[in-house]
């Protein structure tokens, strides 16, 4: 017999705590969006959050989603959370991969999960399912075998003092 806790977090809350936490990096007044890859035995490969590319400043460039200018609109010149952790990953292949992300993927974000070798998607949030970007993402992931799923929330808080 085992005295071992049994309250301890599954590894479907570790991994999308993690992607919260990576989201929470982002300077992005409107939407912070995390994401964390897991390889096929539960060991974390990268995360990202959506923010602007390395040597952008988050000062000098605009954080507005519209204006008079086309050039001050934030979609222009932010990296979203799903990019950023495929490109932050310095390993070899993510072919087999897990990710795990705070907001369906768009369909340039979907791309690059599927050429990267990605074979999972677990997403927290679906807020944009009937965009036309999020209805691509989806026939795509399909088309190439890909599966998503929508995290189950399970209530558990977990709080953290810094």
């Amino acid at each position: 017999m085992s005295d071992k806790r049994e309250d301890y977090i599954s590894w479907d809350e570790y991994f999308m705590a993690v992607a919260q936490l990576a989201g929470m990096r982002s300077k992005d007044p409107h939407t912070q969006v995390g994401a964390c890859i897991v390889s096929e035995d539960n060991k974390i490969l990268s995360m990202g959050y959506n923010g602007f590319p390395r040597g952008c400043s988050d000062d000098e460039f605009p954080w507005g989603k519209t204006s008079e200018n086309p050039l001050e609109n934030k979609y222009l010149y932010t990296t979203h959370s799903e990019l950023n952790a495929i490109l932050n990953y310095r390993g070899g292949s993510l072919e087999g991969a897990k990710l795990y992300v705070t907001l369906f993927p768009c369909n340039e974000c979907c791309k690059a999960i599927i050429q990267a070798g990605i074979k999972t998607v677990i997403y927290d949030c679906d807020k944009y399912a009937d965009t036309p970007s999020v209805i691509a993402s989806k026939r795509m992931m399909k088309a190439s075998g890909v599966t998503f799923q929508k995290y189950h929330r399970t209530g558990r808080e977990i709080t953290m003092s810094l």
